[in-house]
Order: C-alpha cells, then structure tokens, then sequence
C-alpha cells in the first residue's frame, strides 16, 4: 500500500485534528485538508473510487466484493423500500407528499434547518412525515427505516453528496464544529477517536480487516454488513464503532450523531452516491 511520506502525514494530521473551539480552520479549509490528506496517502486511487470504501484500496476484499454484488443481498431491502413508498398511509396521503421530487432526494440530506435550529437527517425526515400523517415512528437503525431508506438510496445513485454549511448561520456552524469534535475526540475504554481508525490508520489492518478511510463513508448507506445479516443505517454504524472501543454509544437520530453525519458528509462533497452497499 502507497502511503504519503511521514512528514505530509504530519503536516495534514496537525491541520486536520486542529480542536475546533480555536477556530483554526474554516469548513471549507478543513474539507480541502481532510479531503488532500487521502489523496496523498492513497496516491494510486482515483478520487472516483474513494466511494466504494475499504474496496478502494483492496483489491482482494474488492475481488470479493464484486462477486457479491452480482447478486447482491440489498435486493430485498430495495423491493421492500419500493412497496413502503408506493402503499398509501390511512389517512389516504403518500411519502410523496412529503417529498414531491420522487424517491431520488439522498443528496439533499443531511442539510441545515434554519427555522428549527438543527440538522435533519434523510431518516429523521421520514418519520416526521409519518408522524404527520398520524403514522407511527419507524425504529431507527435497522429494519422497515433501512429498507426505506435503501430504496431512496438505490434511486438516488450517481447524485453527488453536496451538503452546505450556511454561512451566515452560526448556529450551522456550531453544529459542524460539535460534529467534528466529536470525529476527533477520544472516548471509551480503549480510548480511541473515529479518526484514530479511518484517517491516522486507514489502509493499515486490524485483526484480519483493512481500515477503510473516512473518505466515502457516508456514501454507500444503509448497508448490509455479512456480520449483521441485515440492513443498517449509518447511525447504527456509529453506535457500532462506539461500542468497539467500549463507549456508551448514543441513540441513533440523537443530536450527537446528526452533527457527526453533518460534520462527516460535508467532508465527502464531491463524492457520488453508490448507496445501498454490502460490506463484511
């Protein structure tokens, strides 16, 4: 594996875990940085193919990867996603009266609102129009809200992740920042930041799996993980990678990881949308 020379490593590290109360850097100077620092680690990967997770830089697991995806297990997720979106809620009105574009909408998620004060994820927005159709709240995590979300993803294919951080909203900004202290903190027994893994290690192996970079990661979800043998969303990811270093992890949807999707996805704007996946 090509890595960039230990002193650019540095030099994008010191940049990258900058604390954000000291306003070092601005959204946009740290997304050039975050997005720079892969492509000097990685420099025989096309920046297309950062999408595709760890199978960017595995060719063995890519090998794999694409045999599964001949007949991939998502299948079902997106039929039965399709089936929700068409079926009529009982009081007559359709997801798609919440959202008028059609299925095709990941891109526009997570985004800033300004009314509320909050990021709004793609799940979060599906059960605010449930609950206002007099529906009941999907689970998050896994299930019906996977393969909900599965479909919209797989319409949604070939969109390009282009999420805003308004300017002249400070409170977006806070949002941001707190999602990006939350990227770099340490936290659990083990002691571990989600930066200690798929940026500082990315590439390197961890018991027999390749540390996937960060660059993409929110570009293929929901996915089916051989280790779940189901859907899920990325905050069940998140709760995921916080109980591997042994913390408390918070509930999908929660504030905490809205920010963090906020944070992680404005870092991959440019990168098309190739969701839903499969994965180990």
């Amino acid at each position: 594996m090509n890595h960039a020379p230990a002193p650019l490593l540095a030099t994008a590290l010191a940049c990258l875990l900058a604390i954000p109360a000291a306003n070092a850097a601005t959204p946009e100077e740290d997304q050039k940085n975050f997005q720079d620092y892969f492509k000097h680690r990685f420099p025989t990967v096309p920046t297309t193919e950062f999408k595709n997770g760890s199978y960017a830089i595995d060719p063995v697991g890519r090998e794999n990867w694409e045999a599964i995806e001949e007949f991939p297990p998502y299948e079902t997720a997106i039929s039965n996603g399709e089936i929700m979106w068409e079926t009529a809620f009982a009081n007559g009105k359709h997801y798609s009266d919440c959202f008028p574009d059609g299925p095709a909408m990941e891109a526009k998620y997570p985004y800033w609102d300004r009314d509320r004060g909050m990021v709004v994820t793609l799940p979060l927005a599906i059960n605010e129009c449930r609950t206002d159709n007099g529906e009941e709240p999907l689970k998050y995590g896994k299930g019906k809200i996977a393969d909900l979300v599965s479909y919209i993803a797989y319409e949604s294919r070939g969109q390009i992740t282009d999420v805003e951080i308004p300017g002249d909203d400070p409170r977006a900004l806070a949002a941001y920042e707190a999602g990006k202290q939350f990227y770099f903190a340490r936290r659990g027994q083990l002691n571990f930041s989600c930066a200690h893994c798929h940026l500082g290690n990315s590439g390197t192996t961890l018991r027999t799996e390749i540390l996937s970079p960060a660059y993409g990661h929110t570009t293929h979800f929901p996915v089916y993980r051989s280790k779940w043998g189901e859907m899920g969303t990325l905050h069940r990811r998140f709760s995921g990678c916080n109980k591997q270093v042994r913390a408390k992890p918070f509930k999908p949807q929660s504030e905490e990881y809205r920010n963090l999707e906020y944070f992680l996805t404005y870092m991959n704007n440019g990168l098309e949308l190739n969701g839903p996946g499969a994965r180990k």
